[in-house]
């Protein structure tokens, strides 16, 4: 959405009480229509698709158009909302509305989401390691299924919507910035915008929509989409054997019932048997290498330590260690693998030095310590070199095409300063909702440590260091 002046928004605000929703406009065609009934305190009712509605007529890039930003609409039943807000990592549905530029969607499920990044610090219990109790921050990430209780409407060509509160990043741009350079790498990635998400009437705040990774994410980028979705699951054990298949089953994200895991068995089995005369022919025959050696040109460029390069161990043996924030796409048609970025809220933030002592690594790609065993490091736990991974170690045997990409990388998206040109370009964009946000939500309160969400001042800060860790890219 275009920004009006700020002198014309603090009109807004001053003539707008907290209970009402404050709406940026320059234009009728983004005045979000009012919810009329009072938010209930029963069930929602089912509202029978007409079949003339919007997001039925137009494709999810619609949704992910990088121009404006949305306001979305949700309305839960009082005594679910509470429900929830009592302990979100339940993770449990209840049933919601959702009204988007004039439709109503009604019932749809809605939940929160997240993992310790996401409720760290937003929730009643102290102990951040370990995520309890009510909600206590202003945001928290939430899941909103489209395809709720067998409803087969879309939603601009969408099951699912992912708002992510971004409590973490007070940038509130690194997730958007890491997926969309990775997009620009030719590796498909979650499509990412800003948006405006109200509940029952009351302005939540600006939230990342990033793509949730399903069926419908997989026939966007790939041919046709056939094949399975996997979450977090490696092919092979540290060990360097070949994951069970209640492994592959449990990591299942689409054609849970099916369960057919035959190609991502034969990937791992390959690598497992492979040597190192073939190992690259290996690689070669089940992977992309252009699409595969930039998506490690760009992880390493962002320092997304928290990925699939660092391996966290549980205790000093080898068989503890694992890795995790990925997804796979197996493409049976074409018998190809893809791995597939995830969960970037931390991108960046190891560039100039250890920002955070959980996630950081130890080695640069490529390095060898304690001689392949867990070691310590840092704040954080345990973990073994990456390289020391039997598939990654077959991937680093591409150096010469590794480097021609990264001096490709360097060329186009850091001498000429592309990502700082893109990262400027959003926080103008977002600059009038974080503000809007502060406004609304820190009105009348003095002490920093008490704020209910990003104060202007935090935000510039945030950004700022950004900045200097884009800089830093080397």
């Amino acid at each position: 959405m275009a920004a009006c002046r700020l002198n014309k928004f603090y009109k807004l605000l001053v003539l707008a009480s907290l209970s009402v929703v404050v709406i940026i406009s320059c234009s009728k065609e983004d005045i979000i229509t009012p919810i009329k009934s009072a938010v209930p305190n029963d069930a929602l009712p089912n509202i029978k698709v007409r079949g003339n509605e919007n997001y039925l007529k137009q494709t999810s890039d619609y949704i992910y158009d990088q121009e404006k930003i949305k306001t979305f609409e949700l309305i839960i039943p009082r005594d679910d909302l509470a429900k929830i807000d009592d302990n979100p990592t339940l993770e449990e549905y209840v049933e919601g509305a959702l009204v988007f530029e004039g439709d109503t969607i009604s019932p749809v499920g809605v939940r929160y989401k997240g993992s310790v990044g996401a409720f760290a610090g937003c929730l009643s219990d102290p102990d951040w390691g370990h995520p309890a109790g009510r909600k206590v921050c202003e945001k928290l990430s939430m899941q909103i299924k489209i395809n709720w209780n067998g409803r087969k409407e879309r939603f601009f060509d969408l099951n699912k919507l992912q708002f992510h509160a971004q409590n973490y990043d007070k940038s509130q741009l690194r997730e958007r910035l890491a997926y969309w350079l990775f997009g620009q790498m030719g590796v498909p990635s979650p499509r990412t915008v800003h948006a405006r998400l109200i509940i029952n009437k009351k302005y939540s705040g600006l939230y990342g929509l990033v793509e949730e990774i399903d069926n419908r994410f997989a026939e966007y980028f790939y041919t046709e989409g056939k094949g399975n979705i996997y979450k977090e699951v490696w092919p092979i054990k540290p060990t360097g054997e070949i994951q069970p298949d209640k492994a592959f089953i449990d990591a299942l994200k689409t054609n849970e019932e099916e369960q057919n895991i035959s190609l991502i068995k034969e990937f791992g089995q390959a690598i497992v048997a492979s040597n190192s005369s073939n190992t690259k022919d290996v690689v070669r025959k089940y992977m992309q290498i252009n699409e595969l050696l930039s998506y490690i040109v760009v992880d390493r460029a962002i320092r997304h330590d928290d990925g699939p390069f660092h391996w966290y161990c549980s205790d000093e043996t080898v068989n503890s260690c694992f890795n995790h924030n990925y997804y796979w796409f197996e493409d049976k048609k074409n018998k190809r693998m893809h791995l597939i970025p995830w969960d970037m809220d931390g991108a960046f933030e190891q560039v100039l030095l250890t920002s955070n002592p959980y996630t950081g690594m130890a080695d640069k790609l490529g390095e060898i310590s304690n001689n392949c065993m867990p070691f310590n490091f840092g704040a954080g736990r345990r973990q073994r070199s990456a390289s020391c991974d039997k598939l990654t170690a077959a991937w680093l045997s591409f150096g010469q095409e590794y480097n021609s990409i990264k001096n490709d990388f360097l060329n186009n998206f850091i001498k000429n300063d592309k990502i700082l040109f893109q990262l400027d370009t959003w926080a103008k964009q977002i600059e009038p909702f974080i503000i809007e946000a502060d406004a609304i939500h820190n009105k009348g309160i003095e002490r920093e440590t008490s704020k209910k969400t990003t104060t202007v001042i935090v935000w510039e800060n945030a950004r700022n260091a950004l900045r200097s860790q884009v800089k830093g890219i080397l």
